[in-house]
C-alpha cells in the first residue's frame, strides 16, 4: 500500500483508507447495501463483519479508518476492535455534529440529526475520545455549511483549538454544491494567530469534483485532504441502471475491460492520480468489495483516460440533488 505524509501533521497515512459510514448501521444510502449486509442486522454480527472488515483492511496496508458519532455503532465496533492493538497500528479519524436518531431502523423517519453546538462538541468529543485514544489522531467537524453557523461559532471554534492544543489535528468534512466556498472561509480561521483546521474530507468523484483548485490551495497550505463517496454511493458501478448514466457507465466499463479491474477500480484511480489528494476513502462493506477497490492502486491511468473521465462531471447542483434523493437501504 503506497503510503503518503498528512499535510504538514508528519503523520504516514496509506493513499487508501477504510470508511465504516456502510458498517456501523444497518440502514445508509449507498446502492445494494442491504444486499452487501445480507440484511442481517444483528448488532453482534454486524460488529463481527466490521472487525472482519477492519482486519482485512490493515491486512492490505490500510492504516487509516475513518468513523463518525453518526455512523451508529461505529466507535462502539472500532473501540473494540482497537483493544490489543499496538498504538500506532492505525490513524483513526471520527467526527461530531450529528447525533444518530434511527434506533438502528432501516426505514425510520430521522437517520441522524445534525448541530453544530457547543453543548454537542463536548457531549461526542467525551465519548469519542474515551473510546478511541489514543488511536484518534484526526477530530472533524461533520459536514460543515455555512447554513450551520460552525465557521461563525466562536464558542465552538475556541474549543475546538483547545482540543487541536492536546495534540490532535482539527478537520472539517464537507457537503453539499457549496463545499468550495465553505473551505475557502474555513482555511481563513485562526485562533490566537494559529491557522484552526488541519484537514478537510470532500466528496470528489468523476461526477463531482468541483473541488479541484481549492484543494491543490488547501495542501499548498499545509492540510491533509481525504476524500469520500469516491464511487458516488454506487453510482459508478455496474449497481447503477440509471439510464441517465449510460455514458459515465459505458466508459468505465470500456476502461475496466482494458485494464482487467472493476469499475469501481478505475474511479478510484482517477481520484488517486490527483497529487493533493492525501487519502482516498473505500466505504466497502464486504471483502470482495474491499479487494475490488484495491486494485485502483495497481493501475496507471493515462492523460487521455483521465481527460475522457474528466468531461463526465456534472453540474454540482444536479448531482447534491440527485444524491439527497436517493434512498436508504
Amino acid at each position: 500500500m503506497e503510503m503518503t505524509y498528512f499535510g504538514e501533521s508528519g503523520i504516514l497515512i496509506s493513499r487508501i483508507g477504510l470508511g465504516l459510514a456502510a458498517l456501523g448501521r444497518p440502514g445508509y444510502i449507498n446502492l445494494g447495501h442491504a444486499n452487501d449486509l445480507n440484511r442481517d442486522y444483528d448488532i453482534d454480527n454486524m460488529e463481527r463483519r466490521t472487525h472482519d472488515m477492519l482486519d482485512a483492511a490493515v491486512g492490505h496496508g490500510i492504516n487509516y479508518i475513518d468513523a463518525a458519532q453518526s455512523y451508529g455503532k461505529s466507535e462502539n465496533f472500532l473501540s473494540s476492535w482497537l483493544k490489543g492493538k499496538a498504538d500506532d497500528e492505525v490513524v483513526v479519524g471520527s467526527k461530531w455534529g450529528y447525533t444518530y436518531t434511527a434506533d438502528w431502523q432501516v426505514d425510520a423517519e430521522q437517520h441522524e440529526v445534525k448541530e453544530h453546538s457547543i453543548i454537542v462538541l463536548n457531549r461526542q468529543w467525551r465519548l469519542s475520545h474515551k473510546k478511541l485514544a489514543p488511536s484518534l489522531k484526526l477530530y472533524q467537524v461533520h459536514s460543515a455549511t455555512f447554513e450551520s453557523g460552525i465557521l461563525d461559532n466562536s464558542q465552538v471554534l475556541d474549543r475546538l483549538a483547545e482540543i487541536q492544543d492536546k495534540g490532535i489535528l482539527i478537520g472539517l468534512s464537507l457537503s453539499g454544491a457549496q463545499q468550495s466556498e465553505v473551505l475557502k472561509k474555513a482555511m481563513k480561521i485562526s485562533v490566537e494567530g494559529k491557522l484552526l483546521f488541519d484537514a478537510v474530507q470532500v466528496t470528489s468523484n468523476i461526477l463531482e469534483h468541483s473541488t479541484d483548485q481549492v484543494l491543490e490551495e488547501a495542501t499548498d497550505r499545509g492540510m491533509g485532504v481525504i476524500i469520500k463517496e469516491g464511487l458516488a454511493n454506487g453510482r459508478l458501478t455496474s449497481r447503477n441502471t440509471d439510464s441517465t448514466y449510460s455514458e459515465v457507465l459505458t466508459l468505465l466499463k470500456k476502461l475496466a475491460d482494458e485494464h482487467n479491474v472493476g469499475m469501481d477500480a478505475i474511479a478510484l484511480s482517477y481520484l488517486l492520480s490527483k497529487p493533493y489528494h492525501h487519502v482516498i476513502l473505500s466505504g466497502a462493506a464486504t471483502e470482495e468489495h474491499l479487494n475490488s477497490n484495491l486494485m485502483s492502486s495497481s493501475i496507471e491511468l493515462s492523460k487521455k483516460e483521465l481527460n475522457a473521465l474528466d468531461n463526465l462531471q456534472l453540474d454540482s447542483r444536479r448531482y447534491w440533488k440527485e444524491r439527497s434523493q436517493m434512498d436508504w437501504n
